[in-house]
């Protein structure tokens, strides 16, 4: 008597495919779990992958970590960085590299007011990893939950180099600005609900090489483009000698592009503008914009690399590309 395909309504087992192979449940778990030291056919192991695709078969996950005793989920903790072009650029390689050796990116902000549980409470994740050191409430929480590993590990708390997500493109866009002649800067952000540590962090790195080559501190100068366009914002720094923006990324960059053409200035004779990222919109908007490019995509599969280090202890990678910032000028400044 055939077989009956098991129906869509339920899931597809283990023993759905051992009766489609003809072979038994425990034979099942051997092949597709690639178990060492079992003496089975090539014929067999050919069946059983078979009966797994005809059926459409898919491993109940839950089943397999309780077995194995892993997820196969990594757990990145981000901190309050707005999700913009080059983050989502970055993310997307981490992914990458760690979905082809068989694991899953799972990323999660924490929230300033954080009334939800946090998320490693629910995850089984092989790894917690954040960009900076965990609170002790945190990892009493995680070591509570069973995480296995945690990184930074809290029994080594380190200050990591976060130059990359901070200072390096701000000193650029600065030392840019100050070559052509711009001497009255000032730094350009969207309206937030909250303070980014990043904006925060950007701007004080714009302002650090600003003291050092003997230039005025750089105001801080939220704009809300969902007004419209500000352009009484763009007269008061006219107004006020402010001839140079720094921009904390492209969007905003392009927000105060707009606004100055859009109130007839040139640009950048009236007003230079220089933002950061270079994401697609930086080449097609008229004018383009000057910005600063890090290859985050590269930085990320290094990322993912290391997260396989900590896991699996994989080498080390060994760094391949520079975090330093390239400068892109182009019709805005």
């Amino acid at each position: 008597m055939a077989v009956q395909r098991p129906t869509t309504s339920r899931r597809v087992t283990a023993l759905d495919v051992a009766r489609e192979a003809g072979v038994s449940r425990a034979t099942v778990g051997f092949v597709l779990n690639d178990t060492p030291n079992q003496t089975i056919s090539e014929g067999t192991r050919e069946r059983v992958f078979r009966a797994a695709e005809l059926l459409g078969y898919r491993p109940n996950s839950a089943a397999r970590a309780l077995a194995s005793g892993r997820s196969r989920i990594i757990l990145l903790v981000l901190p309050d960085w707005p999700a913009e072009y080059r983050l989502r650029d970055y993310l997307d390689e981490v992914s990458l590299v760690l979905d082809k050796a068989g694991y899953s990116l799972v990323t999660y902000t924490r929230q300033p007011s954080q009334s939800a549980r946090p998320l490693w409470e629910s995850l089984n994740a092989d790894l917690v990893i954040g960009t900076a050191s965990f609170s002790a409430p945190d990892v009493a929480s995680m070591l509570a939950c069973g995480v296995r590993a945690i990184h930074p590990d809290p029994d080594h708390p380190y200050r990591p180099d976060v130059s990359l997500a901070f200072s390096a493109g701000p000193e650029l866009q600065v030392e840019h600005l100050h070559e052509r002649g711009h001497r009255r800067l000032v730094y350009a952000a969207f309206t937030e609900p909250y303070a980014s540590s990043m904006v925060v962090a950007r701007h004080a790195a714009a302002n650090e090489r600003a003291r050092a080559l003997g230039l005025p501190d750089l105001d801080l100068r939220r704009i809300d483009y969902r007004e419209g366009a500000p352009q009484q914002v763009v007269r008061e720094w006219l107004d006020a000698g402010i001839t140079g923006v720094v921009a904390f990324n492209d969007d905003v960059a392009a927000a105060v592009v707009g606004t100055a053409v859009r109130a007839g200035l040139t640009l950048p004779a009236d007003l230079a503008v220089i933002g950061h990222d270079d994401s697609p919109i930086a080449a097609m908007f008229v004018p383009s914009l000057s910005t600063v490019r890090i290859d985050t995509a590269a930085l990320g599969r290094q990322f993912g690399e290391f997260v396989l280090h900590r896991v699996d202890g994989r080498p080390l990678p060994t760094p391949r590309v520079s975090a330093k910032p390239v400068l892109v000028a182009r019709e805005t400044s």
